[in-house]
């Protein structure tokens, strides 16, 4: 344990849930991962003919029903629908919200909110003036998913929303470690959350050259280090978890997933849209949850990459960690070959992601993984599970503006108690 933290209350996972396009419960995301199996397909939420993009990660069938009333789904965007059926998932896996109101915390990252509601007022547009409905502001505010979670289960201490880009997610769970660290909170829901498959918002990414387009198979479109990748393929999601202290999780018997014991976060101070080409600031954010962690990086026994498949994400976070770790000297992997990019709800994906592979000792494979590009001097697991030993494992979420959001998940069995 690092100097700063002691004393701080060590902080758990007790509960998962996850909405993505390659499943809706950890087990069957994991199932996807484990055989490679992309969600990426052909654009159907809506007509893409003529499109100059036409592959996403869509979650197909997606019905809140059972979750929410049908007058709660009517108030809430896509987006915070999908935030809160992974919540609600997370928590019945907690086995509840183990705190009295004022001890319970909410925080959620995203970095569209209700991006979908949004764009079909302004598509709506009478005389240059869109036609929205009348709870389109309470609908498309980024705290809407924070503020259902704590409605609906009686939240009553921090609600809170951050919006750091992709690094949304993490810096949602980082920070929600951090209340719980603190004594600010007792238990804490966190987690990330979007839904950003709009046709403006698709064709806004086309044109700034993220996205990948051009695959005969919309299958094969996601290929983080691949020397044939084109872009990310965008994609919706939500995942969240429950997070509260050691003592407290093993006073009620708690099943623990992980154990969160280092987070880092910071700026590159570089660019709006590009990483710094060294990768000095995700560099210098995977050295700070280290440092946080009380960890050195020769123990560390795993990298879930942020990994998104565009050329300068990749060579910026494949330099980071060759210079960190060693060329090649850890086993990496990039979920979104198979989830797609889900934006703010990336970095909370991965993390669930991150605490299975503690959980299983395993490290997923990297989907569509042909040739290495041989300027990422990295050890990129493929083909199959690979596995590891019990250690330390790394989730990496970088985002546009600079943002970094790193946290370092561990078995608790091992650790001194």
């Amino acid at each position: 344990m690092s100097a700063a933290r002691v004393g701080a209350a060590r902080v758990v996972i007790t509960g998962m849930g996850v909405r993505t396009a390659a499943g809706d419960t950890p087990d069957a995301l994991w199932a996807a991962l484990a055989e490679s199996r992309p969600a990426a397909g052909p654009v159907r939420s809506f007509d893409a003919t003529g499109f100059p993009v036409d592959v996403a990660c869509e979650i197909t069938g997606f019905d809140p029903a059972g979750y929410l009333t049908p007058k709660q789904a009517a108030r809430a965007d896509r987006s915070a629908q999908l935030a809160f059926c992974a919540a609600a998932d997370a928590i019945t896996d907690a086995g509840g919200l183990a705190a009295e109101s004022g001890r319970r915390a909410v925080v959620t990252g995203t970095a569209h909110g209700g991006l979908r509601t949004l764009e079909q007022a302004l598509l709506r547009q009478v005389d240059g003036v869109g036609r929205p409905r009348a709870l389109y502001t309470p609908m498309v505010m980024s705290n809407a998913g924070a503020a259902l979670i704590s409605m609906i289960y009686g939240i009553g201490g921090p609600s809170l929303t951050l919006s750091t880009a992709c690094a949304s997610g993490g810096h949602a769970v980082g920070e929600g470690a951090q209340l719980v660290r603190a004594g600010s909170a007792d238990v804490v829901v966190a987690g990330g959350h979007d839904a950003p498959l709009t046709p403006t918002n698709m064709v806004a990414m086309y044109r700034l050259g993220a996205l990948a387009t051009g695959f005969a198979d919309p299958a094969r479109s996601s290929r983080p280090f691949d020397a044939g990748r084109k872009g990310f393929v965008m994609a919706e999601g939500a995942a969240f978890v429950v997070l509260e202290s050691l003592e407290s999780a093993q006073a009620r018997g708690a099943r623990i997933h992980a154990e969160l014991i280092g987070y880092g976060r910071n700026s590159d101070a570089y660019h709006l849209t590009a990483p710094h080409p060294a990768g000095a600031g995700a560099l210098a954010c995977m050295t700070a949850a280290l440092a946080d962690a009380g960890v050195t990086a020769r123990e560390v026994v795993h990298v879930n990459a942020h990994g998104t498949g565009t050329e300068l994400n990749d060579l910026a976070e494949a330099r980071a960690v060759a210079e960190l770790f060693g060329p090649g000297e850890v086993p990496v992997t990039a979920p979104k070959s198979v989830t797609g990019h889900a934006i703010g709800g990336a970095g909370a994906i991965e993390a669930v992601v991150a605490a299975m592979s503690v959980a299983r000792g395993l490290a997923p494979p990297t989907a569509n993984l042909t040739e290495l590009d041989p300027r990422c001097e990295l050890d990129v697991v493929t083909d199959a599970p690979r596995k590891l030993p019990a250690g330390p494992v790394l989730s990496n979420s970088f985002a546009f503006g600079g943002h970094n959001a790193c946290l370092v998940l561990t078995p608790v069995e091992g650790r001194d108690l």
